[in-house]
């Protein structure tokens, strides 16, 4: 496993949006991953990419694939900006069933830092 990746998921089945929050430290390669514990099933509804104060190089990577490799996001969080928080809403994200989430980062630079937040309906 590269980096490091804190994941809080809130997923309930008592509420129609679940949301999971990754925090990610990359490794000396500007690399980082982790797969959620929970299984989750839905239309991804929104992506919210925020860049911490150890910001990460310019045009850095995430995807967000489910268990049989697929970016639900769909390529839309690929180069995204060193410092600014982006939001990439329904339409340009995919879904998922049955299946756990491995968030990847790449080209982030050597010990940056950020979060993505996923909502799940």
């Amino acid at each position: 496993m590269a980096g490091t990746v804190v994941t809080t998921e809130r997923a309930s089945n008592s509420r129609s949006v679940k949301v999971i929050k990754f925090d990610w430290l990359s490794d000396g390669a500007g690399a980082a991953d982790a797969t959620t514990t929970e299984t989750y099933d839905g239309k991804i509804i929104a992506v919210t990419t925020d860049p911490q104060a150890a910001a990460p190089d310019p045009n850095y990577n995430i995807t967000l694939t489910d268990s049989n490799g697929v970016d639900v996001c769909l390529g839309a969080a690929l180069l995204r900006h060193t410092a600014n928080t982006e939001y990439l809403a329904e339409g340009v994200l995919g879904a998922v069933a049955g299946s756990t989430l491995t968030l990847g980062v790449t080209a982030a630079g050597a010990t940056t830092e950020g979060d993505m937040y996923v909502w799940i309906r």
